[in-house]
């Protein structure tokens, strides 16, 4: 179906990397100039969280006037059952978050941090979307998984991200000797993110079942100036490296 240029646009605005980080790096450093002004431009939004929205406006509104005040934004958020089951298998259908655009009005799509839809909640807005014939515009911004796979000496054209892990150790163990077998037989690169606090419980499980010669890269911190990228041999990161803390998100990565 073709964009319907009587009808709002979907954008997907990207945000900065450092939710829940102890700092915060300017967000005109983290953002080109363009997807701020778009950003400052809109009233109506479909997120992830409220007031992590507001949070985020309010920092665009440091360089960038609102159209709109905070109060008065449009903000929406996505069902509980999206962040749960995700978009694809809780059967949502986002239809019902768009009718702002139905109506003439551009609607931002946000996440809490980095790119909407990617590896976070969304795609089931966008399809939507696109199934309404309405335009969809990415705008640029830092993509976590991205920056660390460019940053990880891994193979880059070849990748795939697996999202989270399971959490029992015995089940992760399984899934990491998976994931190791499947990049040392084809090369390809196995990207998964985990939550903050349990990145002390990632790090000790790869040393544990990874084979010495396989490559695992960690990066975190992303686009603040303590950012941290390692990639090295588990033979190597056996000999005491350090990784991520309890309070910083981090992109894990494999490869042969």
């Amino acid at each position: 179906m073709n964009a319907r240029p009587d009808k709002g646009r979907l954008l997907l605005v990207p945000t900065p990397l450092d939710f829940a980080c102890q700092e915060q790096a300017p967000v005109h450093q983290v953002l080109p100039e363009a997807t701020l002004a778009a950003a400052a431009g809109l009233r109506h939004w479909v997120c992830e969280n409220a007031k992590t929205t507001r949070a985020f406006l309010k920092r665009v509104s440091e360089s960038h006037p609102l159209i709109a005040p905070l109060a008065e934004q449009q903000i929406t958020e996505l069902p509980r059952l999206v962040h749960k089951k995700g978009d694809h298998l809780s059967g949502f259908d986002g239809k019902s978050m768009l009718s702002a655009a139905l109506q003439g009005h551009d609607i931002g799509l946000i996440s809490e941090a980095g790119m909407p839809a990617v590896a976070d909640p969304g795609s089931s807005v966008v399809r939507a979307a696109h199934d309404l014939g309405l335009l969809v515009l990415p705008l640029v911004g830092p993509v976590s998984l991205l920056l660390a796979l460019a940053a990880s000496g891994l193979n880059g054209q070849s990748f795939a991200f697996v999202g989270y892990l399971p959490q029992d150790a015995a089940q992760r163990t399984t899934r990491l000797k998976q994931l190791e077998s499947l990049a040392l037989k084809t090369g390809q690169t196995q990207l998964w993110i985990e939550t903050p606090y349990r990145n002390a419980a990632m790090l000790a499980g790869l040393l544990q079942g990874l084979q010495a010669n396989t490559r695992l890269a960690i990066a975190s911190g992303l686009t603040l100036p303590s950012a941290s990228i390692q990639s090295h041999t588990i033979a190597q990161w056996k000999k005491g490296l350090k990784g991520p803390d309890g309070h910083t998100p981090a992109v894990y990565a494999i490869g042969p």
